[in-house]
């Protein structure tokens, strides 16, 4: 990463994240959310589906509830408590009104000021020259963050909701996209980067269900040394910034 990134703002009080699936916060997100809650922020987690088709040893109807308890148990160790799974199937997320819906009742109940997800494009890069291709679930789920954001503003798209007692909320500023091709901001992590191994470490059963190795530590250190550089620091974690409202 030789683009230099800007200190994302934190003039904020509020953010919530919303992923396809357990365990994607881990592998970007998970060391800035825990700086920012020891600052005194509030975060929220929204995870679309709860990752069941996610361990190939494991029966769907086993590996939910395993992997519910597992991110409940990773977004402790970083400061959040509010956990909402939103149990849309696993592997064949549908992008639309009803997922839009879905995130805008999440938006207007915990009124964030910032959203963070996972990249929407259709590949990602791992490496220089290496890209790979991006799951259809963040692809989905990316796309209907961004429209939701807007849908939480508007009382007459989802009016259903206000008849569910949640009012219009838009107050977004930003979404900030982990992954992104385009990386426009980062968040220093160099102080924080055992609270977020850790919360990537706590999903046991679906490391193990890799069936290779892989090291948390060794993961979560060298990704955020890479982003480090382009924000003047050893570690940082590294986002694009997508505006929601003009100037």
């Amino acid at each position: 990463m030789n683009e230099q990134l800007q200190v994302m703002p934190e003039d904020w009080s509020r953010a919530m994240a919303v992923v396809a699936h357990p365990d994607d916060l881990e592998y970007g997100a998970a060391s800035a959310i825990a700086r920012w809650t020891r600052a005194g922020r509030s975060v929220a987690y929204v995870m679309v589906t709860d990752g069941e088709a996610g361990i190939d040893g494991l029966d769907p109807t086993e590996a939910g509830p395993v992997r519910q308890k597992e991110q409940v148990a990773s977004a402790a160790l970083v400061g959040v408590d509010d956990v909402t799974f939103l149990g849309h199937r696993d592997g064949v997320v549908e992008g639309g009104l009803d997922l839009r819906r879905d995130i805008a009742r999440e938006i207007r109940r915990f009124r964030p000021h910032v959203l963070v997800t996972a990249t929407f494009e259709l590949t990602y890069g791992m490496g220089p020259g290496q890209r790979i291709l991006n799951q259809a679930d963040h692809r989905a789920v990316g796309v209907a963050v961004l429209d939701a954001a807007r849908d939480a503003g508007n009382r007459w798209i989802f009016p259903e909701l206000l008849d569910e007692g949640y009012a219009p909320w838009d107050g977004v500023r930003h979404v900030y996209v982990m992954g992104a091709s385009t990386a426009t901001h980062g968040v220093d992590v160099t102080d924080v980067l055992e609270p977020g191994i850790a919360s990537l470490r706590a999903h046991e059963a679906y490391l193990r269900g890799l069936g290779r190795e892989f090291d948390p530590e060794e993961f979560v250190r060298g990704m955020t040394a890479m982003a480090g550089p382009a924000l003047g620091v050893p570690h940082a974690v590294a986002f694009g910034q997508i505006q929601l409202h003009g100037v």
